[in-house]
């Protein structure tokens, strides 16, 4: 059998140190939306529950956006 592939290059991951496994299981469940933010807005929001606090107030300001349109 000849092994030409370098599987033997990259060591098996069987811990992270510190890690929880599962932390994040349950949100990734209910589903997740990674949305990237530009330098200047993330220097104002730095974690998630400022951008989700941010977020409902304008919402509930201005009500939801409209609904993306196919095509």
């Amino acid at each position: 059998m000849n092994h030409d592939s370098n599987d033997d290059d990259i060591p098996e991951q069987t811990s992270a140190p510190g890690g929880v496994r599962g932390k994040y299981f349950e949100q990734y469940m209910q589903g997740t939306n990674v949305v990237l933010l530009a330098p200047d807005v993330a220097e104002a929001f730095h974690d998630s529950e400022a951008v989700n606090a941010a977020l409902r107030k304008y919402l509930s300001e201005h009500g939801t956006p409209p609904e993306k349109s196919a095509g």
